[in-house]
């Protein structure tokens, strides 16, 4: 297939789980979960550790079997659809990814052009454009032609996501993608992230910082044991209720009236004793 065809996912529209129940061996570690990501909103998943939401992500990538409940994407099932016709509407950025080595930047982010080249097609106009905004969009233009072997673990998780830039998908799913990076490009990630669904592009993105997830969500979807126990705005599921309840511990929430802006103090041992809290999030 020659990439000029089409820039954009061949399908479009909502990517749907539906009572969704999956399992690691005879384990079930999710259950009866629900959710919806549409065409230009970021849907932040948030839960404690071993809630579920890395492995609801990866179902959502036909990377997970699913025991039960389905997959759709506009209202087809997913497993309808070859791995190629998969690959060309859907893109997901996992925590656990391959070291590539011997390769430059530019040849590890060309590799998301895959799904829209033929088996032994070069790269057309069309990839190489491709290739250099999404190198551009995580400012790795000047670096492009380093050896991947020399970066740090934030400079590598920047290829990586600019590799999944580069698939030109209309649903992207990014499982922590600020994780190992420094203050600067997490706060230059969360932009990208919003203004690729300003440009019409679903974001499904596993978050563990309510701060971030509250200031780059359109929707929240909270898992806790493996179920989602609220979905809306952000906030309606950043409360003190829904947030104590899920991590078992008091959570104090407030709304900033100058800044429009959702305050999270967890307590800690010391909040007792008059001490302030030991973290406060603001978003």
């Amino acid at each position: 297939m020659n990439s000029s065809s089409s820039s954009h996912a061949d399908i479009a529209g909502d990517l749907s789980a539906e009572t969704l129940t999956l399992s690691y061996g005879r384990t079930p570690v999710v259950q009866n979960a629900s959710l919806r990501l549409r065409p230009g909103l970021v849907t932040a998943l948030i839960g404690p550790n071993g809630s579920g939401k890395s492995t609801v992500l990866r179902a959502l990538a036909r990377l997970h079997r699913i025991d039960a409940g389905r997959v759709q994407i506009g209202g087809e099932d997913t497993t309808a659809l070859s791995a190629r016709e998969f690959a060309r509407t859907v893109t997901m950025l996992s925590q656990s990814r391959p070291h590539p080595s011997g390769l430059a930047i530019r040849d590890v982010v060309a590799h998301g052009r895959h799904p829209h080249r033929g088996r032994f097609a070069g790269l057309t106009d069309t990839d190489r454009e491709a290739i250099d905004r999404a190198l551009g969009l995580t400012g790795l233009t000047l670096m492009a032609d380093r050896p991947v072997d020399e970066l740090s673990g934030g400079e590598l998780q920047r290829v990586w996501l600019a590799t999944s830039l580069a698939q030109d998908t209309g649903v992207l799913l990014l499982d922590e993608p600020t994780n190992h990076l420094d203050l600067r490009y997490q706060v230059e990630t969360l932009d990208l992230v919003r203004d690729l669904a300003d440009r019409g592009t679903a974001l499904g993105v596993v978050l563990h910082d309510l701060n971030q997830a509250a200031t780059v969500a359109d929707q929240v979807v909270l898992m806790h044991n493996g179920q989602v126990r609220a979905t809306g705005a952000p906030e309606q599921v950043l409360t003190s209720e829904h947030l104590s309840q899920a991590y078992g511990l008091t959570i104090d929430t407030s709304h900033d009236t100058t800044s429009g802006c959702v305050r999270i103090a967890p307590r800690g041992r010391h909040h007792a004793r008059g001490r302030k809290p030991l973290l406060t999030l603001s978003a």
